[in-house]
């Protein structure tokens, strides 16, 4: 018990039942697919409709769980969860978890996802996999890196000279292009 509880907080609505042992993704579920009991999967399209799975090495766990069941009843749902997940900045948040230096790009990133389509189809992958290509493929980086190395707010206001413009737009790209190819691991080439 701690200094600031008291045996009448033990059942009080205000404690905490503590850590929860909580896993939407099981060894399992991943390990064999097929065996996929009814209600796991009703979970698992319940987490991504709740938007409770909010990294991308989840949501791709449970894209490869259910493009092994191939059910039709899943397409929506991961879609769906895929769109939220660009969208609510998941994917900023996570590049942005890679370049704590060097903070990727909002600009980038809002470029590609204004370039890319919504829909399904268009030649495979999902939506953030078409997003995260797409910035490769158009090379949007470098510019970005540049457009942001020159503006005066990154050097205190004043006027930075062309070598310190490119200095930091380098380093940025560096940075930026990491994270980028770290997140893109999570697909094959053709966004599978």
């Amino acid at each position: 018990m701690s200094a600031y509880s008291s045996a009448s907080d033990q059942g009080s609505i205000y404690s905490s039942p503590g850590p929860q042992d909580y896993q939407v993704v099981t060894a399992s579920m991943t390990s064999n697919p097929q065996n996929l009991s009814k209600a796991d999967k009703d979970r698992l399209i319940h987490s991504l409709r709740a938007h409770t799975i909010n990294t991308l090495p989840e949501l791709r766990r449970i894209e490869r769980i259910f493009a092994a069941l191939q059910a039709p009843d899943t397409a929506e749902p991961m879609r769906n969860a895929w769109l939220h997940y660009v969208d609510s900045h998941n994917l900023l948040n996570e590049l942005r978890g890679l370049t704590r230096d060097y903070p990727f790009s909002s600009e980038c990133l809002d470029e590609a996802k204004g370039r890319v389509p919504r829909t399904a189809g268009n030649g495979g992958g999902n939506y953030c996999w078409k997003v995260l290509k797409w910035v490769k493929d158009q090379s949007l980086i470098p510019r970005h890196a540049r457009l942001l190395a020159a503006k005066p707010a990154m050097w205190g206001g004043k006027k930075p000279s062309a070598a310190d413009v490119e200095k930091l737009a380098t380093v940025c790209a560096d940075a930026w292009t990491r994270a980028l190819m770290t997140l893109l691991r999570n697909w094959d080439a053709s966004g599978r």
